[in-house]
C-alpha cells in the first residue's frame, strides 16, 4: 500500500472519522500504514526469531482493532500511533499468553531488553514477565508505562512520545530512563 504522493491533514482524517466519516477513515489508511509498518518492524527487530507475528501481520491485526474505533475524539496523528503502541502492545502480550497455553511447555517469548540495560548486548526476557513489571509499574506510576508502551512497543520518538503525553523532553528523558532502571531492576530478579 503505497499513499498517493500530496499527503492530506493527517489529524482532520482523523477528526472526520472520530466524528463517524468512515471514508475519511478508508482515506487514511495509505499514509498510516507505511509508518505504523515502520514502527512495527522496529518493534519486532527486538524479538527473537522465529516469532510467529511479522509487521505485516501485526500492523494488519492494529489496524483491524483501530478500524473498530467508533467515535474516538482524535486529537492529533500522536494521540493515534498512542494508541496503536497500546494495541500493540496487547496483541504481543495475548500472542505471548496464547503460545504458552497451548503449548504448555513454558517456553518463552522473548523479547531483547537492551535498550532497557543500556548494553549492546541483547538479553531476552518473556513477554509476559516484561508485561507483569509493567503492571507493577502502573499500580503507582503510570506515565512511566505510558513513556514505556510509546517508546518501546509503539517505536515513537522521546520528542512525540513528550508531545502526546503533554510534558517536556526532558520530563520524558527523566521518565524513560527511571522506567528502564526499574524493569531492568525487576526483570532482572525474575531471571
Amino acid at each position: 500500500m503505497s499513499p498517493p504522493s500530496k499527503p492530506p491533514d493527517i489529524t482532520a482524517l482523523l477528526r472526520a472519522w472520530g466524528e463517524g466519516d468512515v471514508q475519511a477513515r478508508d482515506e487514511l489508511l495509505p499514509f498510516v500504514y507505511a509508518e505504523l509498518r515502520r514502527r512495527a518492524q522496529a518493534y519486532m527487530r527486538r524479538e527473537s526469531p522465529g516469532h510467529v507475528l511479522d509487521p505485516t501481520a501485526l500492523v494488519h491485526e492494529v489496524y483491524l482493532r483501530l478500524v473498530k474505533q467508533e467515535r474516538v475524539d482524535w486529537a492529533n496523528r500522536s494521540q493515534f500511533f498512542g494508541l496503536a503502541a497500546q494495541m500493540m502492545r496487547r496483541i504481543l502480550v495475548d500472542r505471548a499468553r496464547a503460545r504458552k497455553m497451548a503449548k504448555r511447555s513454558g517456553q518463552w517469548t522473548r523479547v531483547s531488553l537492551a535498550e532497557f540495560t543500556g548494553t549492546r548486548q541483547p538479553q531476552d526476557v518473556d513477554l509476559l514477565d516484561l508485561h507483569g513489571a509493567l503492571e507493577e509499574l502502573a499500580a503507582f506510576d503510570e506515565r512511566k508505562v505510558r513513556v514505556v508502551e510509546l517508546k518501546f512497543f509503539g517505536g515513537l520518538s522521546l520528542e512525540e512520545t513528550g508531545q502526546l503525553l503533554g510534558v517536556s523532553l526532558g520530563t520524558v528523558e527523566r521518565e524513560w530512563q527511571a522506567a528502564r532502571a526499574w524493569l531492568y531492576a525487576r526483570l532482572k530478579k525474575r531471571t
